[in-house]
């Protein structure tokens, strides 16, 4: 057996070992720029659990060649920093840089941010933190405003199977593909999480070939029937909107719980909801909207399970409010009736009037600025019926 955990095994030391994060990592990328021209740069990591956060900071580390010292801001005082600072400036003086990485650094209060925020003004550290929470809400303006937020992706299935695979190789184990299927979603986009149930099922196989009931054991349980890129996953959120569209609160909370109980993305789902607000009821219902909205910064901002009492709140909300497509139906018609005009201009009377030679024009002739003015010629572009009406 391995003598550290499987997951600090196989942590990349390289950006080109790193799976997923293809928006930051790649030609021309954010972290692949930073490491190759050695441009140290204060970076806020946001995403969930297993995806690389502490792990491209220590990269980006090493390939800068600093002296990397790594936080917790479960733990950390308010020594701590002031420690580090104090080492930071003696390095300085040597011509070595520091960087500081400091995790769940939502967890530090405002006053403990504030201790670092100069000395990253000034240069004498680089800030390197890792967060789950949306750095909006827990990082003090004045440091957000000197760092660059960095979004990761929870990993899809297909990037956890590579990753399981190099587990499967560093165990010199043997697994059976529904295992390698089930241990990648379950595991919810967590690297760790998924190596972690892998190692487990290896030591329940003992030597033998892991099956899916070992890497079910290992996981503690058994994933819904739901796959994500499958005519399962669509059933089950088409029953869900046409729940919602017909008033069938029961109907709608029903397969919300389904989605919710089988791992669906909790924000895919509030962003469905808040397609619905404005598709399905519109202006019947004006603070839908505003309601759909509010879930879907509810989840990003306190996770699940708590979040899943807010979209119960809100879907049921929804179901109940009444329907209106008006404003849906009226955009698909201007959008079919902007297709066929796109080249014709806004009319004369509409423009802005920047030069002596537009007035003498007709820019913005007779057009007088006041609340509720109506010209006496149309507001839509000349070789469109005036008595066009979208609604």
């Amino acid at each position: 057996m391995l003598s550290q955990p499987l997951a600090e095994v196989l942590r990349p030391k390289k950006l080109a070992d790193v799976v997923g994060q293809t928006e930051i990592i790649g030609e021309n990328k954010l972290l692949s720029n930073i490491v190759k021209n050695k441009t140290p740069l204060n970076l806020i990591f946001w995403g969930p659990a297993g995806t690389g956060k502490t792990t491209l900071a220590r990269i980006i580390s090493r390939e800068l060649e600093a002296n990397m010292v790594e936080l917790s801001a479960v733990i950390a005082k308010k020594e701590d920093i002031t420690n580090i600072i104090g080492r930071a400036k003696v390095d300085w003086n040597l011509g070595i840089r520091t960087i500081l990485f400091v995790d769940e650094i939502h967890r530090f209060s405002k006053a403990q941010q504030d201790t670092f925020l100069p000395f990253v003004e000034s240069g004498l550290i680089t800030l390197l933190g890792a967060t789950t929470e949306n750095p909006s809400f827990e990082i003090i303006n004045p440091l957000l405003s000197r760092s660059r937020v960095v979004v990761l992706k929870a990993l899809s299935d297909d990037e956890l199977k590579i990753i399981l695979k190099r587990g499967v190789k560093a165990l010199k184990a043997k697994i059976e593909p529904k295992a390698v299927e089930f241990l990648a979603h379950v595991s919810g986009g967590d690297a760790r999480s998924a190596l972690k149930n892998l190692e487990l099922a290896a030591n329940l196989a003992a030597g033998a070939k892991i099956t899916k009931e070992m890497a079910e054991q290992a996981a503690g349980k058994k994933v819904p029937v739901f796959d994500k890129k499958g005519e399962f996953h669509f059933n089950l959120i088409s029953a869900f909107i046409k729940s919602m569209r017909a008033g069938d609160d029961t109907a709608a909370l029903y397969y919300l719980a389904r989605m919710v109980e089988a791992g669906e993305d909790p924000k895919f789902i509030a962003r469905r909801m808040v397609v619905f607000a404005s598709e399905d009821i519109g202006l019947a219902g004006n603070g839908a909207l505003n309601m759909a909205v509010a879930a879907f910064e509810a989840i990003e901002r306190i996770g699940m399970p708590e979040g899943g009492i807010v979209l119960s709140h809100v879907v049921t909300a929804l179901a109940r409010s009444k329907k209106s497509r008006e404003t849906y139906d009226a955009w698909q018609r201007a959008k079919e009736l902007a297709h066929k005009t796109s080249n014709l201009p806004p009319p004369l009377h509409l423009r802005n009037a920047v030069t002596g030679l537009m007035k003498d024009l007709g820019y913005g002739k007779n057009y007088k600025w006041e609340p509720g003015f109506k010209h006496e010629l149309s507001n839509l572009p000349e070789d469109i019926d005036p008595k066009t009406n979208l609604f």
